[in-house]
């Protein structure tokens, strides 16, 4: 058995778990998420809890088998306290603002970066060099933080970029530090 995917899933007071035709519909105070399962997965659900299991033992169920396990509790947590990510942007004239449903990024280039914000993303600029984006789907939120960082990846020289909260750039020393004697 799986060790992640044995474990059941507890479900939180006000959260709904409805399962039919092969979908699992999760719903939360903070909206509602659905996802398509595999056939040869079972899900249960009992009072407050999920269970998923397998069918047998093949290679392809058994990986599978974590897999949605991990999927269903990520769509639990995101409807009952959601995911959020924070960006810094480090350099000079490095600049963000939400404008509508755009964000405007300054990071370098002579023009300036537009991107478009989903609906199910919120994306708040506190300062003008932090960004936090906030939603009820991991996978969501975790691609448009990518999608932002990619804009202007940090470089290991300066350390100027747009950098997750937690990233450590490791630096490296300049031709100078090397050509010495």
């Amino acid at each position: 058995m799986s060790n992640i995917g044995k474990q059941p899933i507890i479900l939180p007071d006000g959260v709904e778990a409805n399962i039919s035709n092969d979908i699992i519909t999760i719903k939360g105070k903070k909206g509602e998420l659905s996802l398509v399962y595999d056939k040869s997965i079972k899900i249960e659900k009992s009072e407050s809890r999920v269970e998923v299991s397998r069918k047998n033992d093949s290679r392809r169920e058994r990986s599978l088998h974590g897999l949605y396990r991990a999927l269903i509790n990520n769509m639990v947590v995101g409807v009952t306290d959601g995911y959020s990510k924070e960006l810094h942007l480090k350099g000079v004239g490095y600049t963000a603002e939400v404008k509508g449903d755009f964000l405007l990024i300054n990071a370098g280039f002579s023009h300036p970066v537009y991107l478009q914000i989903p609906d199910e993303i919120t994306i708040e600029a506190p300062n003008v060099t932090t960004i936090i984006i906030k939603g009820i789907n991991k996978q969501n939120v975790g691609d448009i933080s990518a999608k932002i960082r990619e804009i202007r990846k940090p470089e290991p020289y300066k350390g100027k970029g747009i950098k997750y909260s937690n990233e450590i750039i490791r630096r490296k020393a300049g031709k100078t530090v090397g050509a010495g004697a």
